[in-house]
């Protein structure tokens, strides 16, 4: 990489990067994340998920908390949507024994399971002591009201400030001004909901900004062991990693298929991800972390070497300085000989890190190495991977990024979309998308067509955007096809019952 003289190497913590490559001494190493199927879990335990959790309450910021166990990851497996949710969650908790093991395996081992039945609790015992509101949304009818009358007897100084269990249905049909009224009213610190996975986490991750409530975590069953409805397993299961057995003797027909799905899916997985970084690690090399001062809005980062937990915990410092650097960033991998499970969960993190501050990670020349892991963990696509030959794009260099809506060529009927559309830009775009189907005029053969074949990625916002769409050209008596589907975005649609819009059948 080409950093001319102004380079320098990093190896230790500090306010900017030292001009070494020795190890850091000085930083404590800290647990990294590992990537189990490619979802990266924080390395906490019960307690210090709490203590996280209270941090952003504090804040005041919006945030959504998934504790994920062996179906989640499974299910993640084949739903784009909820791959994504998980890789951009700002906080994923270990909940299921198996994948305690799993990162044993593979060399970062979890403290401990942070099941969201076991630190629920803690949290509400907390936001009690504070004084911090509470609201329980979903669950079966009346099982949200018991839970807040049990919660209420335990913690008598506890402020629920409400509970709603709303109609069962699909994600994209549930009435979100209702909650969004009763939650507004409540103004809570703290919110539980629990419609079951994958419904809660996509719910979660299209509405907690607009709600503005500081933390939503997806609790599951939870609220039906709060209430009485269900018993959890002896202590002594809970810790052998045998609670299924007991969940399973209690709910057969529900749980029965899914549990053995899940295993059918897990273990060949998991596995998978074992042999092949097993396989692919060589003589150990070390970790190297060289990076350019910072420009104006973005840095340059080349790392070569293994990039894997021993090593980070040598350079401990020197990475989380780079982390902490709030710019665009190049990150040059083509040296990297090795990167494991622990690597990978880390570039995640990183790209979370900027996308919170409107920031990219570019990801440059990766080695064979590195994309052979990203493939394995089926995190390809979530990253930008380019050549050096494309270092210079305009959004690296702090410029006006492209708008995701391209308008018809003069005379044209063919509109186009490009990048990703989610919660965060749908209405602009639906807002573009009217403006330039109402400017083209009647399209030949009364159809409008929208190009979606540069669209990398929707979330059900986006995919609820198209709906919508078909039905406004429905309403002018026309129809409307979008072409050119990705294969992540026709598995969103068809995971949210809408793949007939590809047609341009009404939704």
């Amino acid at each position: 990489m080409r950093f001319g003289l102004a380079c320098i190497r990093a190896a230790a913590a500090g306010p900017e990067l030292p001009a070494t490559t020795a190890s850091s001494k000085q930083a404590a190493p800290r647990r990294w994340p590992i990537g189990l199927l490619g979802v990266p879990f924080e390395n906490i335990t019960q307690q210090e998920a709490v203590d996280r959790i209270e941090a952003m309450i504090a804040s005041g910021r919006p945030h959504y908390v998934v504790t994920a166990n062996v179906d989640f990851l499974v299910q993640a497996r084949r739903d784009v949507e909820l791959r994504r949710i998980l890789l951009a969650a700002d906080l994923v908790l270990c909940d299921g024994t198996p994948l305690l093991w799993a990162s044993r395996w593979l060399g970062n081992p979890l403290p401990e399971r942070v099941a969201g039945s076991d630190v629920t609790p803690r949290i509400i015992a907390a936001a009690a002591r504070k004084g911090q509101r509470l609201f329980l949304l979903g669950a079966q009818p009346g099982v949200a009201a018991a839970a807040a009358a049990r919660l209420q007897h335990q913690h008598p100084h506890l402020v629920i400030a409400g509970h709603y269990s709303p109609p069962f249905g699909k994600l994209l049909d549930m009435d979100f001004g209702e909650i969004a009224a009763r939650v507004g009213a409540a103004r809570p610190d703290l919110l539980l909901v629990s419609f079951g996975c994958p419904k809660q986490e996509k719910w979660m991750a299209k509405h907690y900004h607009q709600l503005g409530v500081p933390v939503l975590i997806g609790v599951g069953a939870t609220l039906d062991f709060i209430a009485g409805r269900v018993k959890r397993a002896p202590a002594l299961m809970q810790r052998t990693g045998t609670e299924c057995v007991y969940r399973l003797a209690q709910e057969p027909r529900r749980l029965f298929g899914r549990y053995a799905g899940d295993l059918i899916h897990f273990v060949p997985a998991i596995a998978r991800q074992c042999l092949y970084l097993r396989g692919r690690r060589q003589q150990a090399a070390p970790l190297e972390l060289i990076a350019s001062p910072q420009a104006a809005s973005w840095q340059e980062v080349w790392l070569q070497g293994d990039l894997s937990a021993p090593e980070l915990n040598r350079m401990a410092g020197a990475v989380e300085a780079a982390l902490g650097v709030a710019a665009h960033c190049r990150l040059d991998l083509s040296g990297v000989r090795f990167l494991d499970s622990t690597g990978a969960a880390l570039l995640v993190q990183w790209h979370r890190r900027l996308h919170e501050q409107g920031k990219q990670l570019r990801i440059l020349n990766p080695s064979a190495a590195v994309q052979g892991t990203l493939q394995v963990l089926q995190l390809s696509v979530f990253f930008n991977l380019t050549a050096h030959a494309d270092w210079g794009t305009p959004a690296l260099a702090g410029e006006t990024p492209t708008e995701a809506v391209i308008p018809p060529y003069p005379g044209g009927h063919t509109l186009a979309w490009q990048g990703e559309i989610t919660t965060t830009n749908a209405e602009a775009v639906w807002t573009l998308s009217v403006r330039y189907l109402n400017a083209g005029g009647a399209p030949p053969r009364n159809t409008h067509l929208i190009n979606i074949a540069r669209v990398q990625f929707i979330d059900s916002a986006g995919a609820e955007l198209m709906g919508r769409l078909q039905r406004w050209a429905g309403n002018q008596g026309q129809r409307l096809r979008f072409i050119g589907p990705r294969p992540d975005v026709r598995n969103v649609l068809e995971m949210a019952g809408l793949a007939r819009l590809l047609n341009g059948a009404p939704s």
